[in-house]
């Protein structure tokens, strides 16, 4: 009887829960080309922050996806080099960029500074009296008609934050098994719906494509005020909700030109930030732990070897986890039979966690292209 409620019983109770309480996370209904708004100005004026650390392999499209925008209003970029080595400013200057890129040479970081943030806080500096902000990364290329739409949402619906998700690389059989499942993920921890309501306490962003109000980013005290986060666009997202309404969406228009060719490419990009997001905590880290292998791990072993009615809701069970999977694989344009995976993809991503607080406990937490940030920043 213990058995049947622990394996069988109680994960099934709990994804129900997921599945008809959790904001409907899994739906992905959140759509940035759902409901378009329509905007007829005048337009504000936006400067784009783009922090580059070794990013001469991908920075002339991501850049040259900005100075590409279709943008009515002001619009001037701002590439932070945060000190590379690779030649990326040389690659940025080489762009016909008709006067709207400036390049800047980012200061050694002060301690108690992640590296992205403080080149962030240098690009904001230069930006002027601008009313946007367009905060986005060195990796990641924006169809023309992105800031337009940005700027018409955060305008019409009077935000002071709107970030797309941006679509992340998926051809790799390492990505097919796992990028689908982080943003599934992220979301279960993140319903969107539950952030863009104003009401809501839960506040989240992704960092590749956020538009921010200057104004509003100032009265919350500004980049200083989050300045030693590691998982600063969840940070920032917390910080403006304060402020006023913010909105998440799934986009097409925002494309991730990073490909994770192997596993452990991304086990490294989830090992950087997964202890910190549990406030590197080994009791939140061992209840993480236990309630990933109950959601995830438990129902299989429930459904191939036991018995009775705890096979049978071990079964029902995957299938639930293998259905609410669905959205996003269509999103990805991935099989759908990549649902009957997601306990061995959850399992992975339990693992990474692990990986995380080890990495902290070794000294190497929050490593990021040479620099160990975790907690301080230091």
């Amino acid at each position: 009887m213990i058995f049947a409620a622990v394996f069988g019983a109680l994960p099934l109770a709990i994804w129900i829960y997921l599945l008809a309480a959790r904001g409907l996370f899994w739906l992905m209904r959140e759509r940035d080309d759902r409901d378009e708004p329509q905007f007829d100005g005048p337009w504000p004026s936006v400067v784009a922050v783009v922090p580059a650390r070794d990013e001469a392999d991908v920075i002339a499209r991501s850049i040259g996806s900005l100075l590409q925008q279709d943008y009515p209003g002001d619009f001037r970029i701002v590439l932070v080099d945060d000190q590379s080595t690779d030649g990326t400013s040389a690659v940025a200057r080489a762009l016909n960029d008709d006067g709207k890129l400036q390049i800047l040479s980012g200061a050694p970081r002060p301690h108690g500074w992640t590296g992205k943030l403080w080149a962030v806080k240098q690009g904001v500096a230069q930006a002027d009296i601008a009313d946007y902000l367009w905060l986005t990364d060195a990796d990641i290329a924006h169809t023309p008609e992105n800031l337009r739409k940005l700027v018409a949402r955060a305008k019409n619906d009077n935000l002071v934050l709107v970030s797309l998700m941006a679509k992340l690389h998926c051809k790799t059989f390492a990505e097919r098994l796992l990028i689908p499942a982080f943003v599934f993920f992220f979301a279960m921890l993140f319903p969107f719906g539950w952030v863009n309501k104003k009401n809501s306490k839960i506040a989240a962003a992704a960092g590749g494509c956020i538009l921010v109000s200057r104004a509003a980013l100032e009265r919350a005290g500004g980049i200083d005020a989050i300045r030693h986060e590691i998982i600063d666009d969840c940070a920032l997202a917390r910080l403006m909700k304060k402020q006023g309404q913010i909105r998440l969406s799934l986009t097409n228009r925002a494309l991730s030109l990073r490909p994770y060719e192997k596993i452990e490419d991304i086990r490294r990009m989830v090992a950087r930030s997964a202890y910190a997001q549990l406030d590197y905590s080994p009791l939140q880290l061992t209840g993480t732990l236990a309630g990933m292998f109950l959601l995830c791990v438990a129902p299989v072993i429930a459904a191939l070897f036991s018995s009775g009615l705890a096979r049978i809701a071990g079964a029902l069970t995957w299938l639930a986890m293998a259905i609410a999977f669905q959205p996003m694989l269509r999103f990805y344009k991935l099989s759908p039979f990549w649902g009957a995976a997601l306990p061995i993809i959850g399992a992975l991503y339990a693992l990474f966690t692990l990986d995380s607080a080890i990495q902290f406990w070794r000294g190497r937490g929050g490593m990021w292209k040479g620099r160990v940030q975790a907690m301080t920043g230091a």
